[in-house]
């Protein structure tokens, strides 16, 4: 089952010289991923190198920034996928020692750090959640409440107009069996509306 993580992780290391700073951290896109390095330039403008992977569906990314090709970038997503990871974003700052490290070197270096980095970061499962938005007559909406508290839903709005009208958010793989249960309860009185996420 896929994984994001719940905060950044750092890690450090010195290969012949060469000072490698890695982070992963979770990032939901490649316009986030991109200002995060933009970020990172500003607080190493002596680096040699940023080089960066994003694991994150259709947006992710292996920036090689300068490093020969396949060295950096690439290597790093490996390891992020190898963890089954989804929505991370893994940078490594190389401070250049003076030692060339070749190819198989840096690919070490960079896959290393990233690893170093992954080993003090807290995984959480990654679960698709559905909203969802039901309308009840007002003697309901307690029954209504229960039943989210009793799921483990989270309640995100509640309207009191003719009717209460409830939206909440739980996951995909509840849904069907909570609006069933519901529908059960409510013997035909609770109407469901379909909502966009």
């Amino acid at each position: 089952m896929p994984q994001t993580l719940s905060a950044p992780a750092h890690s450090e290391i010195i290969i012949k010289k060469s000072r490698f700073i890695g982070c992963v951290q979770p990032m939901a896109d490649r316009a986030s991923a991109q200002a995060t390095v933009d970020a990172l330039w500003k607080q190493h403008p002596d680096a040699a190198h940023i080089c960066w992977a994003l694991l994150a569906g259709g947006q992710s990314a292996a920036v090689d920034d300068g490093e020969p090709g396949g060295t950096a970038g690439r290597p790093m997503l490996d390891v992020l996928r190898h963890q089954d990871l989804e929505g991370v974003l893994a940078t490594v700052v190389r401070y250049f020692g003076g030692v060339k490290l070749g190819a198989g070197g840096l690919v070490r270096a960079y896959t290393d750090t990233v690893a170093q980095a992954l080993l003090g970061a807290e995984k959480v499962i990654l679960q698709r959640m559905a909203t969802l938005q039901c309308e009840v007559p007002y003697a309901l909406e307690g029954l209504l409440r229960r039943e989210t508290e009793a799921a483990g839903a989270e309640l995100l709005q509640v309207e009191h107009a003719s009717q209460v009208v409830l939206r909440l958010r739980l996951p995909q793989v509840q849904a069907d069996a909570f609006v069933q249960r519901i529908n059960d309860l409510g013997q035909g009185r609770v109407g469901w509306h379909p909502v966009q996420d």
